[in-house]
């Protein structure tokens, strides 16, 4: 196997031990919508050690509006309350999806939030 094959799977299987406890702390659901379906885990900052402040539990939906770079302004809404996650990997990473929304209620739940200022800075 190639190291860089073998690099990744070791990520992976790293990522997909803290399942249980990502499952636990969502409640089973959907940490951006509150969803209950097709449940994954979801890296934020895939390039850094696997942390539980770097994962969040998502939906398929959700996972698929991190790729879209006009994601539909209305499939974006039940974003909104993620902002105000104390977990990096939820607030933030919903606000970076919602940052593409050129809509000004998707603008100012991103001023109001309490992500990390320089963040919030460099999406608005």
């Amino acid at each position: 196997m190639a190291k860089g094959s073998q690099l990744n799977k070791e990520h992976l299987e790293a990522v997909n031990q803290f399942g249980k406890t990502i499952a636990k702390r969502a409640g089973f659901r959907c940490e951006w919508c509150g969803g209950d379906q097709g449940l994954r885990l979801w890296e934020y900052q895939p390039d850094q050690e696997p942390a539980a402040e770097n994962l969040a539990l998502l939906c398929d939906d959700c996972r698929n509006l991190t790729g879209l770079k006009s994601p539909d302004p209305k499939a974006l809404r039940s974003l909104r309350n993620a902002l105000w996650s104390d977990i990096p990997a939820v607030a933030e990473g919903a606000a970076i999806v919602l940052s593409r929304c050129k809509e000004p209620w998707a603008r100012e739940a991103i001023e109001e939030s309490f992500i990390d200022e320089a963040l919030k800075e460099r999406l608005l």
